[in-house]
């Protein structure tokens, strides 16, 4: 059964087993899906009311987005256990001649490499939803206000997060062009989700 069908219980239940899925990237896109699901709520929350009625057309853009990233980022929680599963699946590959190896060595370095771009997308679209969040923090329901920052930090944390389980495949990956293309993509998405957070809260007054 997908991740993404069981119910909350079940998938927790499944998180803290031994298994090793899913892991720190499902969890980072689920992270994010939330994130997306508060900026959406607060988005819904504002349009209709008194005093926020030239927002209307804005939040109803934001609240479409969010609900496009929060589907996107759904159906990341399983590309991320597949992606890893895929690498498992090729270090079990046999080994026996000198061709094995070669095909093992060349499958293992294609399924990291998948490993890592899954993670990088989850944090690119993490980011998107950390500026969704903060046009809400900025222009939403302010009796609202903390479930907007509660989605940017959830937001900050699942594109961080993903980032991290970007550079733990990095490590293993032999390919210097890609290993250099990613990682600064990495290094430049960190500094950016950071000053981003940061700027979003401290239109937080409570």
């Amino acid at each position: 059964m997908p991740l993404v069908d069981l119910n909350l219980k079940d998938f927790l239940a499944r998180t803290a087993s031994k298994s090793p899925v899913p892991g720190g990237g499902s969890i980072a896109a689920l992270s994010a899906a939330i994130a997306a699901a508060l900026s959406e709520m607060v988005a819904h929350l504002t349009i209709g009311k008194k005093g926020y009625e030239v927002l209307e057309e804005e939040m109803h853009d934001i609240a479409k987005d969010a609900s496009q990233y929060r589907e996107r980022l759904i159906r990341a929680i399983d590309k991320d256990s597949d992606a890893y599963n895929e690498v498992l699946i090729a270090f079990k590959m046999p080994k026996g001649t000198d061709q094995e190896q070669t095909h093992r060595k060349r499958a293992i370095q294609e399924a990291l490499k998948k490993a890592a771009l899954v993670p990088l997308d989850v944090a690119r679209d993490a980011f998107r939803v950390i500026e969704l969040a903060g046009k809400v923090v900025k222009q939403g329901n302010k009796n609202a206000i903390t479930d907007a920052a509660v989605a940017v930090m959830m937001a900050r944390t699942a594109a961080l997060s993903a980032l991290y389980n970007v550079k733990i495949n990095l490590a293993s990956i032999k390919d210097t062009n890609f290993v250099k293309d990613v990682g600064n993509d990495v290094n430049r998405m960190e500094s950016e989700i950071v000053g981003k957070e940061r700027e979003f809260l401290s239109d937080v007054s409570i």
